[in-house]
């Protein structure tokens, strides 16, 4: 479904004109040609403020790493692939199991969790008299209370998020009494600090796989083909444009007694070709992990025409995206695996970056910090950040301030002094006559720049007329605010209009002169819009002469 900002289908419908369908019939047939003309009539006119560009259609837009990741999920599910969810925390033990002598060396990579340790609370007569001078009336029953509490606490009974709300339960007190009670008479609570335990968070999917294959066996009979995408954790020493510290892997096993080398090379070129890689390169990585048996350990190279020609260091096309390998006896033992299992594993993250021509990892991720990368904006998203100053509250306003556009229109180049009445009707329960007019001589009703539009050009703002030396930035109607200078000081003169007409004014004159800024046209640039401007160094031109009155007779 599509949705409209701005202006919602309700709104429309509740404003949508409705005609009797039987009049219709009856007019079209006494005058076809006249009531076609005039059926016209029945269609809602938007007003500046809510016409397209700031009617826009508002999409839901997926992240680039998480949409991989989806079509990476059914990719897999095509090759039979069954999906499954590895532990995130692994416990160190697992890590000696796994990688043996690397496993030092594999630790200094990952992350240990740490927790704080829950203190032994004792109560002494100098604390209950501090609490008692907390907790108005609390007896030597609430004293017990609280020492009950605490001792759950420590036991692990009650959790730490439920400590402050059981003892106000408990003592019948507001939870603000139990945390000055805890700040001021438990102070321990204050000097914990984590203590680190053996547990650590998943570096390698492999850590996981281990572990979910043991388990497995007791309950299936192998083959088995399953995959995983989920986070993993590395402690690197700094993140840059191709490394973050989190990350996601997408891997796969194939457990069955007969795997080899070449269902790694199968599955790399079965998943790879289903995102656009065309031609494919195996060679032997030298990094030579201890979990994979020897000379299986391959780096998959893949060629995608996107690369070929890039300003990348892959301009040849070609890109390491993925490794594989036949696991280790060694290390299967440790779990009671009987069989070789082939694993195959891809940075999800690198996969994207390929497909949405990113060129640093950390803005691809993480849009929203300015520190990863330039702020751009569309040329159509910057148009809607030029919005209205003032426009007219009632219908009748509305009908001058396109009187006044019409107006310009038909009388603009009309030498001047001059003055032509356009609109003559009941504004606020008074009689309004409304005239444009130019009183100076040898010059016209309108300056030339009545009717240039503002126009988001290549990151700018700029107040251009329609001519062909502009056809460029005219071609981009999404781009278009539909607001010129005559239409936004028109919006502007009625509403000034509507409030001299309720102030009890009997005339009211606005006027435009040389316009330098928006404003000077009733028009401003959001906060958003000023920021990215000024931010990018990009320029706001809207220079242009308009040099026209209109008057306001109101009896």
């Amino acid at each position: 479904m599509i949705y409209f900002k701005y202006y919602s289908f309700e709104k429309l419908r509740r404003n949508i004109m409705k005609f009797d369908p039987e009049q219709v019939r009856r007019e079209k047939n006494e005058n076809f040609e006249k009531t076609w003309i005039e059926s016209g009539k029945y269609i809602r006119k938007t007003t500046l403020e809510e016409s397209y560009p700031r009617m826009k259609p508002a999409f839901g837009k997926p992240h680039p790493v998480y949409e991989t990741i989806q079509k990476l999920r059914e990719a897999y599910m095509r090759m039979g692939f069954a999906e499954y969810m590895n532990p995130l925390i692994v416990e160190e033990r697992d890590i000696y199991k796994q990688f043996g002598d690397e496993a030092p060396a594999v630790l200094d990579r990952c992350f240990y969790l740490a927790g704080l340790p829950r203190p032994n609370v004792g109560i002494s007569d100098e604390r209950i008299r501090k609490i008692k001078e907390i907790v108005d009336g609390i007896d030597d029953s609430g004293i017990e209370i609280i020492r009950k509490v605490l001792h759950a606490y420590k036991k692990g009974t009650i959790e730490g998020d439920d400590l402050v709300s059981e003892l106000a339960e408990q003592l019948g007190v507001a939870d603000t009494v139990v945390t000055e009670l805890i700040d001021k008479v438990f102070p321990e609570f204050k000097e914990l600090k984590p203590e680190g335990t053996s547990k650590t968070l998943r570096s390698h999917m492999t850590s996981g796989w281990f572990i979910t294959l043991s388990e497995l066996l007791e309950r299936n009979e192998p083959p088995f083909s399953l995959f995983s995408i989920d986070r993993c954790f590395r402690r690197e020493q700094q993140e840059d444009a191709s490394r973050l510290m989190t990350y996601y892997s997408a891997s796969c096993v194939i457990m069955d007694e007969n795997v080899t080398v070449d269902h790694g090379k199968m599955v790399a070129e079965g998943l790879l070709s289903q995102f656009g890689f065309e031609k494919f390169m195996f060679r032997p990585d030298n990094k030579r992990s201890k979990y994979y048996a020897p000379d299986t350990q391959i780096e998959v190279y893949a060629y995608h025409p996107k690369l070929d020609g890039s300003d990348t260091k892959y301009s040849d096309g070609w890109i390491e995206v993925a490794t594989f390998g036949i696991y280790a006896a060694p290390a299967l033992s440790e779990y009671d695996i009987p069989m070789p299992v082939m694993n195959l594993g891809l940075g999800v993250e690198r996969l994207a970056m390929i497909l949405y021509d990113a060129k640093d990892m950390r803005s691809m991720t993480y849009p929203q910090f300015s520190q990863y990368g330039d702020w751009e904006m569309s040329d159509a998203e910057l148009s809607r950040q030029v919005e209205l100053i003032k426009v007219p509250k009632t219908d009748a306003g509305r009908e001058i301030a396109e009187a006044i556009v019409d107006g310009y229109k038909t009388y603009g180049k009309e030498a001047s002094p001059c003055s032509f009445e356009v609109w003559k009707g009941e504004l606020c329960g008074k009689t309004v006559t409304v005239s444009i007019t130019e009183p100076e001589s040898d010059t016209s009703l309108a300056g030339p720049a009545a009717f240039n539009e503002i126009v988001a050009y290549n990151g700018d703002l700029l107040g251009v007329p329609n001519q062909k030396k502009w056809e460029k930035a005219l071609e981009n109607h999404s781009a278009r605010t539909g607001l010129t200078f005559v239409g936004a000081f028109a919006a502007e003169a009625a509403a000034e209009a509507e409030e001299a007409v309720m102030a009890g004014a009997g005339e009211h004159e606005s006027r435009v002169r040389m316009v330098k800024m928006l404003s000077e046209v009733n028009m401003r640039l959001t906060d958003l819009g000023q920021r990215y401007i000024t931010g990018n160094k990009k320029k706001i031109d809207v220079r242009g002469p308009v040099f026209t009155t209109v008057l306001f007779k109101i009896e």
